[in-house]
């Protein structure tokens, strides 16, 4: 690992000869004796630390100050000072020093401070790489599928993300709608800023106005301080509110004047507070039909419906299925620290067949579950929760009928077989609670059991396998 860099301007040679000493085993450094040579370093060099004079010969300290960190941001300057310009040197922090130690320096005081700046530098391009990285994982190209319903989706999202328009996303529980919000967000100029998520279900009334808004002190019983609401924090940045369909009436009213105005006071407060809010809504249910039926405010719903974006179910894409189960299993795998799990051609096939109620959502969570339980490294029918096993079963068998390779007559004893054995499983094999499970009597129970000659061996592993 190569060593950070330390630049250091000071006209005064045993200045600069003493921080060599100090830090020459620690940093690369260089030098400067004047502010043109410090700036022209800064601009080639980009060092992690820069330790400038405050007062050299034909300079002032300050405005080199801002040169610096307008060329290079990234840089921690501490500034070097005699005792009596200690009130300059705070003056210098509110300009964008990072510190200032006083001349002459004590060695142990300065090596603080410096190191102190470096975990600063350290700390701030961790997080430029981390807000790359989001960018990049929230990047339209990033977002798995290709059938036509989605590229029909990332077409709309590339066209507003440059934009300020509010957005309507509707679509299932599960299908997506915070990860459309953050691809617009983090392909926009505000992605920088926040992306502030409220999710309106899980807030009770009495607290959601608190929430958005924020409340000062004294507003109501325990507001012992001011609270900063949601609102406030995503100012430069998005305002993500899932669903938006569960607002109360009151709370609508005031969050449509803040996002038609702008502007909004906390509880308990008096002054107009001004922000720069993308706003983005979300909702599983059908917002518009809503405010038809006076469950939502027609004018709050223009207000947000100016794009309105609809999410398909997982099952309307099946040609997405596929992509999602390799993706999921391969970031599965990498979050558990285990090699991916293959899925064999059965478990694919049921998968395909299955109708995903819960969308993606539950697709990677099931992925999950099973790289983190199956023992073996493919992935077999058996591995699969039941109800998926046996909707497989009866799925393939409604097929096998109506292609006509398979009498209805058998086709029903089949099925009637595997829901008895299903009920005599969950149950020992014990009749009478088998019988009311099923709703039916145990004598009438105990005939279908001999008519279909079931019994305790049927109870393998092997047993939900269709035959023939």
């Amino acid at each position: 690992m190569s060593q950070p860099s330390l630049l250091i301007v000071d006209d005064e040679a045993g200045v600069r000869e003493s921080i060599r000493l100090i830090f020459g085993k620690d940093f690369r450094l260089q030098e400067a004796r004047s502010s043109e040579e410090a700036i022209r370093r800064a601009r080639e060099e980009r060092p992690e630390i820069i330790l400038l004079d405050i007062l050299m010969p034909g300079s002032n300290g300050l405005d080199t100050l801002k040169q610096l960190k307008a060329i290079h941001p990234a840089g921690q300057v501490i500034m070097l000072t005699a005792l009596n310009t200690a009130r300059t040197a705070f003056t210098a922090k509110e300009s964008g020093a990072f510190d200032y130690v006083t001349k002459p320096f004590d060695v142990d005081e300065l090596r603080l401070r410096v190191s102190r700046a470096l975990e600063r530098t350290q700390l701030s391009s961790e997080l430029e790489r981390l807000k790359e990285e989001v960018g990049r994982k929230y990047g339209i190209e990033n977002i798995v599928g290709k059938s036509k319903l989605m590229l029909d989706v990332y077409k709309v999202v590339s066209m507003v993300a440059g934009k300020k328009s509010t957005v309507l996303i509707t679509g299932e529980s599960g299908t997506g709608k915070e990860l459309i919000a953050r691809a617009i967000h983090y392909n926009s100029d505000r992605r920088a800023k926040p992306f502030v998520v409220v999710n309106c279900a899980a807030l009770p009334d009495t607290l959601i106005e608190s929430e958005l808004f924020g409340y000062e002190k004294g507003a109501f019983t325990n507001a012992h301080q001011r609270k900063v609401g949601h609102f406030e924090l995503a100012h430069g940045g998005t305002l993500f509110l899932d669903e938006i369909g569960e607002l109360g009436l009151a709370t609508q009213a005031k969050f449509l004047r803040a996002v038609e105005m702008e502007t909004f006071t906390r509880l308990g407060g008096t002054e107009e507070i001004k922000v720069d809010v993308r706003v983005i809504a979300a909702s599983n249910r059908d917002v518009e039909k809503l405010a038809s039926t006076g469950g939502f405010r027609r004018d709050l719903f223009y207000r947000l419906n100016v794009v309105a974006l609809h999410l398909p179910l997982l099952r309307e894409r099946k040609d997405d299925i596929s992509l999602l189960l390799d993706h999921f299993l391969r970031l599965k795998a990498q979050e558990s620290s285990v090699s991916p799990k293959i899925l064999s051609t059965e478990v694919v096939d049921c998968m395909m067949s299955y109708p995903w109620p819960g969308n993606i959502r539950e697709l990677e969570n099931l992925v999950e579950r099973l790289t983190i339980l199956t023992p073996h490294e493919t992935v077999m029918p058996a591995d699969l929760p039941e109800g998926m096993r046996f909707r497989d079963q009866t799925v393939a068998l409604k097929e096998r009928v109506l292609q006509g390779s398979r009498p209805l007559s058998e086709a029903v004893d089949e099925f009637e077989k595997e829901v008895i054995l299903k009920a005599l499983q969950k149950t020992g094999f014990n009749q009478t609670k088998a019988a009311s499970l099923l709703g039916t009597s145990r004598r009438v129970l105990r005939y279908r059991i001999e008519k279909l000659q079931i019994s305790e061996n049927d109870l393998s592993p092997d047993h939900t396998k269709l035959s023939g």
